[in-house]
């Protein structure tokens, strides 16, 4: 039992210092509501050694405990004498001899707020103040706890809180507002700690987004008066952004200036951004935004997305922009040299929205399809030389349209066209050999009797060539005196030569008589015929005239036959062709020498007048040397 005892010995030495000394235990915070009262537990020690003569008395004081301070006193047990907003407030419960200085403060308000400080007079020199306090507040409004931060869909404590430091009264605790709330459930409690007494309510539900901005409130009453006392909040419920609204996705012309707006629900306001791809446009702190984009161009077509973020969740938003314009001038392969039967590719790409139509043009006529694609391909197989042109890819939409041409040349080998033929002319034969290739044909002309190839560089002949895109002409004339000593047209035997790198070709030409010789043949008959019937005409009128003056037309009878008047003749060139055809095989020869068809160039008709003898009493002129008058006509 030693060591009991060697424990309990600092004990007891602690204890009667203790006792020894000055001492108040009073709780150091109470409340009360306004106009209720509150009683303030008190309990005091001092020395020992000091024997009370004249008993115990006390004071309190507010606000501070030194005298020489003059603060305002509460409770004076000697005097009724008290501060004037105390009188007929106060009342001590407690028997001072019995160190009990508990006090009574009625009908309070809120300048009753703050410290109470007890002074002990034990007579003579014994009174002491003691630094402990009391702190007093008085309520208008119940106090409610509530957490600094509400998150949505978490389950949330509301506590409220009543003083029930007044015997004459005790409080109720009821909820204002909470009927919207998701399932709440109640719960109260009476705490009672130092002498001092709260009643708590709490209120437990589990708040929506829904709920932010809500009002709550608790309310507290004492029955059987008419003290009603009223706390209300506001719910700040945090939420991550729940909707983010942006622009309906939309169309814009190239060139024009459009505003795109976001609107975020969310709680707190997040920070809001405009994004397009990786690129981060704009941003702000607040609920909405909005991006403005001039002088909008294709590049700026896509994707614009609203991102918020406010720290309990992320959202986004997306929009598409469509910017529209005609389209662009289109891109077509270069140009390209093919040769005849070999298939040709035409490429032609371009952009637009919306996205165009594709067109192939040659020559302002549609080739191929019409797609409605931003690629085109015309295949164009086995290719002639009427593929050979200008080939135009048109682009069109409901904005415009552009194009772009492209040129195909096509090479091919020589082909002799119908004008090459050899004409009788006055000079000769004139041979002609026309053309078309690529590239352009060398033309020749060969004599096979005479062993002669003519070409530009033969001198001897009066040689010509011409040259018109793809077509090439040479002309050659044929003298006859040079050719054959004045029979060479008896037998014209001219070869045309055509060559280029893709083949040749040789081919004898036709003898063909020039055209105005024909006509000539026609007009000179023609023209023959009428002079004679001109002439018939004018003796038929001489005749009749001369039996008028005569009136014996025996006599005129007889000087017809004795006088004739005339005789005429006409000769006609013969009109049948000037080389004819012989043969079964449907040949064509020559007709005769060159001479020969110089000669029957000539038409003519002659009329002869024969000298009569003149008529009785007719008077004979002088002999003028004419015997007859020829007219000729060609």
């Amino acid at each position: 039992d030693m060591w009991y005892l060697e424990l309990l010995l600092p004990l007891l030495l602690l204890f009667k210092d203790v006792s020894a000394q000055w001492n108040v235990w009073m709780p150091r915070d109470i409340s009360a509501m306004t106009n209720s009262c509150v009683v303030i537990p008190c309990t005091f020690m001092y020395p020992s050694s000091i024997r009370p003569y004249r008993g115990v008395h006390g004071i309190w004081y507010f606000g501070q405990p030194y005298p020489q301070f003059f603060p305002p006193v509460v409770y004076k047990s000697r005097t009724d004498i008290v501060n004037e907003s105390y009188k007929g407030r106060t009342k001590l419960l407690g028997d001072l001899n019995q160190r009990n200085c508990t006090l009574r403060i009625s009908n309070l308000g809120a300048e009753h707020s703050g410290r109470y400080y007890f002074r002990a007079d034990l007579g003579g020199a014994n009174i002491f103040t003691y630094p402990d306090f009391s702190e007093l507040k008085v309520l208008d409004q119940p106090n409610v706890d509530i957490p600094e931060e509400i998150v949505s869909d978490t389950s949330l404590d509301v506590t409220c809180y009543a003083p029930d430091n007044c015997p004459d009264m005790s409080p109720e605790i009821s909820w204002l507002y909470a009927d919207y709330l998701p399932d709440p459930q109640y719960s109260s409690e009476y705490v009672e700690e130092g002498n001092t007494a709260v009643l708590s309510s709490t209120l437990t539900f589990t708040p929506k987004p829904m709920h932010n901005g809500q009002l709550l409130g608790c309310r507290v009453h004492f029955p059987n008066t008419s003290f009603v006392y009223e706390r209300l909040i506001y719910l700040d419920i945090k939420y991550h952004p729940r909707s983010v609204w942006v622009n309906a996705s939309r169309e814009v012309m190239e060139g024009s200036s459009v505003t795109l707006y976001c609107e975020v629900d969310s709680n707190p306001p997040p920070r809001i951004s405009w994004m397009f791809g990786d690129q981060e446009l704009i941003w702000d702190t607040a609920s909405n935004i909005s991006l403005h984009l001039e002088a909008v161009d294709s590049p700026k077509e896509g994707v614009y997305t609203c991102v918020a973020d406010n720290g309990y969740g992320t959202m986004n938003s997306s929009m598409y922009l469509a910017v529209m314009y005609p389209p662009r001038e289109p891109w077509v392969n270069a140009s390209v040299t093919v040769q005849e039967g070999s298939t040709v590719f035409l490429h032609c790409s371009t952009q637009g929205n919306p996205p165009p139509t594709l067109t192939w043009l040659k020559d302002g006529l549609l080739v191929g399809t019409i797609t409605a694609e931003e690629m085109s391909v015309l295949e164009i197989m086995e290719v002639t030389p009427q593929g050979d042109g200008t080939y135009r890819c048109l682009a069109e939409n409901e904005h415009g349209r552009s194009s772009s041409s492209l040129n195909v040349t096509v090479e091919f080998a020589p082909i002799l066209l119908e004008e090459s033929k050899c004409t009788v002319v006055r000079e000769g034969v004139q041979c002609v050999c026309v053309a078309s290739g690529n590239p352009e044909p060398i033309i020749e002309f060969q004599l096979p009797d005479l062993n002669i190839t003519i070409n530009d560089t033969e001198s001897r002949f009066n040689y010509y060539t011409h040259t018109d895109g793809y077509t090439a002409t040479g002309m050659i004339k044929l003298r006859e005196k040079t050719n054959n000593g004045g029979n060479g047209a008896a037998a014209v035997n001219v070869h045309c030569h055509i060559s280029n790198m893709y083949g040749s070709e040789t081919v004898r030409l036709e003898l063909q008589q020039e055209k105005k010789y024909m006509m000539a043949v026609v007009i000179g008959t023609i023209g023959g015929v009428a002079v004679i019937a001109f002439i018939i005409a004018a003796v038929r009128y001489v005749g009749r005239n001369n039996k008028k003056e005569n009136g014996n037309p025996g006599q005129d009878l007889v000087s017809k036959l004795e006088n004739p008047s005339m005789f005429y003749s006409a000769v006609k060139k013969d009109k049948q062709n000037l080389r004819k055809k012989v043969g079964d095989d449907g040949e064509y020869q020559p007709v005769g020498s060159m001479a020969d068809l110089e000669k029957q160039e000539l038409n003519y008709a002659a009329l002869e007048f024969i000298r009569g003898r003149p008529r009785d009493g007719a008077s004979v002129q002088g002999d003028d040397g004419s015997d007859y008058t020829e007219i000729k006509a060609k």
